[in-house]
């Protein structure tokens, strides 16, 4: 019987702090693939170093990025990692077992994730599962401009340990990614025919505060799930913010 094999695909641009640590724990695959979109850090050396095979590209977009790597992809399975993310030695034993899995086209995987050095278990951050792990023939991706998302023509299933996400690693980061995810958010939106006003703003900004810190429970993560609500609430509102801005006002341009 043929070994089944599993390429890792991971987007990156200056990720030098943490692309060394994100590769090696995914050692255990059969391919490797980075694509660095103009880092001007030591990302690429840093990863090819650790075993990666590095290919530099342009930005396209998050979803357009990834659907290279499943081209350039030689294996059976591919899985679909951000340079922030590790996977720990319980889940490398889930996805080596589930690739031999022949009733299965994709699994859904869990991520923990932390905001400012603390794990969150509530405000809609856990169990947060998504399509990483599809055989190569069968994957695909949406082409949002962000929060794009893995496809699958096929069976899923599930996977129960849990990616450990590094999400927000400081302040800084939490403000950059304010800007740069709100920004993403509102051409994709935009990009769909979306719309907003002023008012739209600030409901929509004060719904997803009530709930991550309500309805998810993010109250349950103390002043860390507050912080949370508080950043989730204002880039949902500077997301609807920009869009109003740029269509009544043409004071911002998107591209």
């Amino acid at each position: 019987m043929n070994k089944v094999t599993l390429t890792v695909i991971i987007a990156a641009k200056n990720e030098g702090h943490q692309i060394g640590a994100c590769v090696n724990s995914v050692s255990f695959a059969d391919e490797i693939l980075v694509l660095d979109s103009g880092s001007t850090d030591d990302t690429a050396n840093l990863a090819r170093e650790a075993g990666a095979i590095v290919h530099l590209t342009d930005w396209p977009g998050y979803g357009p990025q990834q659907q290279r790597g499943i081209q350039l992809a030689t294996s059976d399975w591919v899985l679909s990692l951000d340079a922030d993310e590790l996977v720990n030695e319980t889940l490398r034993r889930e996805i080596l077992a589930a690739l031999n899995q022949s009733k299965v086209d994709g699994y859904f995987l869990p991520r923990h994730s932390s905001f400012c050095g603390v794990f969150i278990e509530h405000g809609g951050w856990r169990p947060d599962y998504t399509l990483r792990l599809v055989r190569r023939p069968l994957a695909g991706f949406t082409d949002h401009f962000l929060h794009a998302h893995m496809t699958v023509k096929g069976n899923v299933s599930h996977i129960k340990s849990p990616i450990i996400h590094f999400s927000y690693r400081s302040l800084d980061d939490v403000l950059e990614k304010l800007n740069r995810y709100s920004r993403g958010a509102a051409i994709d939106l935009t990009n769909r025919g979306g719309s907003s006003t002023l008012t739209k703003a600030i409901f929509k900004g004060f719904w997803a505060f009530f709930r991550t810190y309500i309805i998810k429970l993010g109250f349950l993560d103390g002043r860390m799930g507050l912080i949370l609500a508080i950043y989730n609430g204002q880039t949902t509102y500077y997301k609807y913010l920009r869009i109003f801005i740029s269509k009544s006002h043409a004071l911002l341009k998107f591209n």
